[in-house]
């Protein structure tokens, strides 16, 4: 069974990385009782290619993924 939150997540992020090859992979099974999944927010696995990144340093594009799903985060997501 899928994450609720994994079309939300995936929708966010093609909205903000319009063109972008998103690949988002639902990683919350292999943290069940984790204490940031017992409250129900999901781990994910996401992989991003986007022109947006061109000349950005990771940690750059770590906080434009992050800022894309600030409002999923925590409650919907505990961990990218």
């Amino acid at each position: 069974m899928t994450h609720p939150a994994l079309e939300r997540l995936r929708s966010r992020l093609e909205s903000s990385f319009a063109g972008a090859r998103i690949s988002v992979q639902d990683d919350s099974a292999r943290h069940a009782g984790h204490p940031g999944a017992r409250g129900g927010a999901g781990h994910f696995l996401v992989r991003i290619e986007s022109q947006a990144f061109a000349g950005r340093s990771r940690l750059q594009r770590h906080r434009m993924v992050y800022e894309a799903l600030a409002e999923l985060m925590p409650g919907e997501i505990h961990a990218l």
